[in-house]
């Protein structure tokens, strides 16, 4: 069984968590000012990447908080954990542009051109 280290209880088994997807995305200052196509590329596209991801947990069945996770998504091994609101860490063997969120997927409206 896998465990993850939940920064807020410590380590526990896989089955307590809950993954929400891709974290540290940016959110619109404006949504007022997004067309359609933009607010779908914000809601339904994400990177998908393969090798270190950036991704938030919840700790559904323990503390019930949110956190961040970076997890290998070629092992399925989780890395390292953080708290919400912290940086995204930098692990040794990535590409530097992957730690600081640069080769993420394209901004609202550069996919549809």
């Amino acid at each position: 069984m896998l465990l993850i280290k939940c920064p807020h209880c410590g380590e526990r088994p896989e089955i307590e968590f809950h993954c929400g997807g891709e974290a540290h995305i940016a959110r619109p200052l404006d949504p007022s000012q997004l067309d359609d196509v933009q607010w779908a590329e914000l809601l339904f596209y994400r990177a998908n990447t393969k090798g270190v991801m950036a991704e938030r947990w919840n700790h559904l069945h323990g503390c019930q908080r949110w956190f961040n996770a970076l997890r290998n998504t070629v092992s399925d091994k989780i890395l390292r954990t953080y708290m919400m609101g912290e940086p995204r860490p930098y692990i040794g063997g990535e590409a530097q542009g992957a730690a600081t969120g640069t080769l993420s997927y394209p901004a609202p409206g550069e996919r549809s051109k």
